[in-house]
């Protein structure tokens, strides 16, 4: 049986959600979209798109989509979507969930590994998380949950960037990859994406490739010259620095620090894995900080295989896989990115590099 894939929009409120999914629905893509739409007010979409069949939980789409709101748990209407796309009672070809503005979606995300009838059915894609730039900085500072949006996410839209100040705009780009380097970021004009950029992106498909921002990784200033590589591993700051190094950072004047509880960090290392200690030291860690660690994910190498092992994870929930084997003169370096909150680093590189062979 084929897995309906699924999608998480995100974002806080007047972000653009809606009109992005408008935009989403509006296109001519010839597929059937069941939107499950995570509000608790009495208009779920504009009642322009949206017509209501009061008999059941189900909105009927004019151009063929379903919205069902959720007044019951997630779990609950995702399994009697699947039932009934089963029994032939509704027709679609894939889901979108658009949260509230107010929602963490690391329990959404969860619910696709947690519930074994969701997993049976569906497969997650991607979360993807609206950024409103006019309003974006205060909003960070305020708000956590908009904090853990931007942590979770796989693409980033910054929206309404025609109404920010320029210089708030060159500070955000900056602070929104020093959250998360391994989600894209991208300008959303009136919801005007590519359907490409939002649907069947593979965020959480284990052999996806890892995405982490080129720019994070190496920094204005060059860091690798500083790495360590006598011990055969070398860490980075969320600046993209080298612990150690005496970087430069990419400020312009007027830029200012923004001490977020989200942060990210990239582990590298050049020697091989022992798979026993490593996943010791893991289903450890993640039993203590699970709940503070919004994503991550890694490409390794592990001692004895000659492929590449591809793991993430969600909170507690997580997972991997055997890839591609490494090729000829390919660096067998694990590289591994980490997204949470006030998260125990120290812990994370003394218990990897432990786990090293």
């Amino acid at each position: 049986m084929t897995l309906i894939s699924a999608t998480i929009l995100t974002g806080f409120l007047g972000s653009g959600k809606t009109t992005l999914l408008k935009r989403v629905l509006g296109e001519a893509h010839g597929q059937k979209i069941a939107v499950i739409e995570n509000e608790f007010g009495e208009e779920n979409i504009d009642n322009d798109i949206l017509v209501s069949d009061s008999n059941e939980q189900i909105i009927q789409m004019s151009n063929g989509c379903i919205c069902c709101s959720i007044r019951e748990d997630l779990r609950s209407t995702l399994r009697m979507l699947a039932v009934k796309r089963h029994e032939g009672e509704l027709d679609f070809d894939r889901v979108v969930i658009e949260t509230t503005g107010l929602a963490d979606p690391g329990p959404v995300a969860q619910t696709f590994f947690m519930d074994e009838d969701v997993a049976g059915s569906y497969v997650l894609d991607s979360i993807i998380t609206l950024v409103d730039a006019k309003h974006a900085d205060q909003q960070l500072d305020a708000r956590q949950e908009v904090r853990r949006q931007i942590g979770f996410a796989d693409r980033i839209f910054v929206t309404k960037a025609d109404l920010a100040d320029r210089d708030a705009l060159e500070t955000l780009i900056p602070r929104l990859k020093r959250m998360n380097p391994r989600a894209p970021v991208e300008m959303a004009r009136f919801g005007d994406v590519p359907l490409g950029k939002v649907l069947d992106l593979q965020g959480f498909n284990l052999n996806a490739r890892l995405d982490i921002d080129p720019e994070f990784l190496t920094g204005d200033d060059h860091a690798h010259d500083h790495c360590d590589h006598d011990h055969g591993h070398c860490r980075h700051d969320a600046e993209g620095h080298a612990q150690g190094g005496h970087g430069h950072g990419h400020g312009h004047g007027h830029h200012h620090h923004h001490d977020d509880d989200v942060k990210s960090f990239v582990y590298r290392a050049d020697r091989p894995f022992d798979p026993v200690r490593l996943e010791e030291f893991l289903t450890a860690v993640v039993d203590v900080h699970g709940p503070n660690m919004l994503r991550y994910k890694g490409v390794l190498s592990m001692k004895g295989l000659d492929r590449k092992v591809i793991f993430q994870g969600v909170h507690q929930v997580m997972g991997s896989d055997l890839g591609p084997a490494w090729q000829p003169g390919e660096p067998r370096q694990s590289r591994m990115v980490f997204i949470g909150i006030d998260l125990p680093r120290n812990i994370l590189e003394e218990g990897l590099e432990q786990s090293l062979a």
